[in-house]
C-alpha cells in the first residue's frame, strides 16, 4: 500500500507521476470540465494543530474529485481518552484516505503501519511533502519546464518544509541552497539528510550572498513555531528562545532589498501564514516577483494529485 509521508519513500517517477497528474487535473480545470475521479470515496482529515490552506486545500480538492472529506479536530474528539493505536485504527475504517496534520510524524508512521489505508503526512514536525510538491508545481508552471529549474534557495530556519523540499530538489536533481544559521531540532531526520545530501545537489551556507547566487526562487518560512503563541502572545516557556530566534535570523529576512540586491530576477516563494515583519516583509509579499499566491493555490491541485495517485 502506498503512503506520503517524507518522500523518502518515493522515487523521481513517482514524483514526477505526481507533478504530471496535478498538471493535467488543474489543466481539465481550468477549461470548465469536471473531474469527479473519486464519487463516493471519502477523505478523513485529521487535525491534531491547526491549519487553514491545508483544511481548505484538501476538502475543496476533495469536492471537485466528486468525494467527501471529513474534518476531524483531535481537541474535540476521544483520542486523549483512549488509547492512540485503538482510536486511529477505528478512525481509518470510515474512509478511503487518511490526511493526518500531526504533532508528531511517528503518529503518522505508526497510523501507516497498519496498511488499512493510505495515509497522507500533511504536516508535522518532521515532513510537509504536501507544500514541497505543490511548491515544486509552482515553480514548473513558472518556469515553463521541470528542466529549466536549476537552483532555488531556502532562507531562514531549517525546518520540516526545507527538509522534504531539499529531498524532493535532491531527487529531482535540482540544486537548493539551504541558508540558514539554525536548525529546529524536532525536524531533524538524520536518514532523510543522508538521502539529500548524497546527492551533490544539496549546498549549506550562512552567507545569504553567495548562497543566493543563480538563485532562481527564493523560499522562506516562520521562523517561530506555533507552540510558542498563546492569543497572539508568547507563551512564558519560549519566551527565551523565542528572542534567540529574533536575533539570530534577523539577517535571513526575505525583503525587498535582500532580492533586490542579490538575486533581482529570482521569484519570491513563501508557504503561509506570512509572518510580516519577521521572516518576510510586506514589499516582499508584493514584490513584483512574488508567486506566494500561486503556490497557496497550488495546494489544492497537488492534494487532488497526491489522493488520485495513492488510490490508482
Amino acid at each position: 500500500m502506498k503512503h506520503l509521508i517524507s518522500l523518502k519513500e518515493q522515487s523521481k517517477k513517482d514524483l514526477i507521476d505526481i507533478l504530471k497528474l496535478a498538471q493535467d487535473i488543474k489543466a481539465k480545470r481550468n477549461k470548465g470540465k469536471l473531474t469527479p475521479y473519486l464519487t463516493n470515496k471519502t477523505l478523513i482529515m485529521l487535525f491534531q494543530k491547526g491549519s487553514t490552506r491545508t483544511r481548505l486545500s484538501f476538502e475543496a480538492g476533495m469536492t471537485e474529485l466528486g468525494g467527501h472529506g471529513i474534518f476531524l479536530d483531535a481537541n474535540t474528539t476521544q483520542f486523549s481518552l483512549t488509547d492512540f493505536t485503538d482510536e486511529i485504527r477505528a478512525v481509518m475504517r470510515f474512509g478511503d484516505v487518511l490526511m493526518f496534520r500531526a504533532l508528531k510524524a511517528a503518529s503518522v508512521e505508526k497510523a501507516a503501519s497498519f496498511n488499512q489505508i493510505p495515509v497522507i503526512d500533511a504536516c508535522s514536525e518532521k515532513y510537509h511533502p504536501c507544500q514541497a510538491l505543490g511548491d515544486m508545481l509552482t515553480m514548473i508552471e513558472d518556469s515553463g519546464d521541470i528542466k529549466k529549474i536549476k537552483k532555488m534557495g531556502w532562507l531562514g530556519i531549517e525546518n520540516n518544509v526545507s527538509n522534504t523540499l531539499k529531498l524532493l530538489c535532491a531527487k529531482l536533481g535540482i540544486d537548493i541552497a539551504i541558508i540558514s544559521p539554525y536548525i529546529d531540532k524536532d525536524s531533524v531526520d538524520e536518514e532523510l539528510n543522508k538521502m539529500a545530501d548524497k546527492s551533490g545537489h544539496v549546498i549549506y551556507t550562512k552567507d545569504v550572498k553567495k548562497g543566493l547566487e543563480g538563485c532562481q526562487y527564493v523560499h522562506t518560512d516562520t521562523w517561530m513555531n506555533m507552540e510558542f503563541f498563546e492569543k497572539g502572545k508568547v507563551k512564558a516557556e519560549f519566551k527565551k528562545e523565542y528572542e534567540k530566534r529574533l536575533k539570530l535570523f534577523a539577517p535571513y529576512q526575505l525583503n525587498a532589498k535582500l532580492i533586490d540586491a542579490y538575486a533581482p530576477s529570482a521569484k519570491t516563494m513563501h508557504c503561509m501564514p506570512c509572518h510580516i515583519g519577521y521572516e518576510i516583509t510586506r514589499d516582499a509579499i508584493d514584490h513584483r516577483n512574488s508567486i506566494i499566491f500561486d503556490q497557496a493555490e497550488n495546494r489544492m491541485h497537488i492534494q487532488k494529485a497526491i489522493i488520485m495517485w495513492l488510490l490508482s
